[in-house]
């Protein structure tokens, strides 16, 4: 869907580009006091963060179901507190979301991807991973579909996690609020660090099918996952969420 581009200036810059979009027509900065721009003639969008605040946009139009794809290269070096946002969300105080965040680093430390739903305003659904590739060093897609039946998150084609239909077992599930899609780039010292998140417990597929798809994802989350709510007892004192008990 578009190109994501994040570069080590003075001031953090994300710059989104496509050939297909025209971002005068789809697509509207929402905040940032100038810090986001669209340019030549709509096809270029400029995001930037510097010492007062960020900024960020969002689709004129809403979407029930779909897929987006962004490519993007992350700022090297220390990035502590930036937090680099892709999601989805509806509006009003019981809103849907899917979020894709990228939480930034100290010099030297992985980056941490961060993952949430909400249905309803009810979230505490988050699984992160670290990368198996230097984010930083080269472009990677990174990917949410979302239909009916699941929610599938991907990073250049691997399924990293998949948040399935179990209504009927009780879970809440994203499916009847069309959402618009959301960038920005934003400051969030006080929790986005990697050191510090969560330190006290704190496919071309699209119905995620296929023995393969399976396989890669549960080869990710073996080896480079680093938080499930699934597993963080301390947290759910009185039992984990059903869903974390289905097949």
């Amino acid at each position: 869907m578009a190109n994501s581009y994040l570069f080590p200036l003075f001031l953090s810059l994300i710059v989104i580009s496509s050939v297909s979009a025209n971002f005068q027509r789809d697509v509207e900065i929402t905040w940032g006091d100038g810090r986001g721009q669209i340019t030549n003639n709509g096809e270029l969008l400029t995001l930037s963060l510097d010492k007062s605040s960020g900024s960020g946009f969002q689709s004129k139009n809403e979407y029930l179901f779909g897929k987006i794809d962004m490519q993007m290269k992350l700022v090297p070096g220390n990035s502590a507190g930036t937090v680099t946002t892709l999601y989805l969300k509806s509006p009003g105080t019981t809103w849907d979301e899917i979020d894709f965040e990228f939480l930034g680093n100290l010099s030297g430390d992985p980056y941490t991807l961060h993952t949430n739903v909400y249905t309803q305003g009810k979230g505490d659904k988050e699984q992160q991973f670290k990368l198996w590739f230097d984010p930083t060093a080269d472009f990677h897609t990174y990917t949410i579909l979302w239909n009916p039946q699941r929610i599938i998150f991907t990073v250049d084609g691997t399924p990293i996690r998949e948040f399935k239909n179990m209504e009927s077992i009780g879970t809440l599930f994203p499916k009847n609020r069309p959402m618009r899609m959301y960038s920005s780039l934003w400051n969030a010292d006080d929790w986005a660090t990697r050191a510090c998140v969560w330190s006290n417990g704190k496919s071309s597929c699209p119905n995620g099918s296929g023995q393969g798809t399976t396989e890669r994802m549960r080869w990710v989350q073996k080896n480079y996952m680093i938080y499930n709510y699934c597993t963080d007892t301390k947290r759910f004192p009185q039992g984990l969420p059903k869903e974390c008990f289905a097949a």
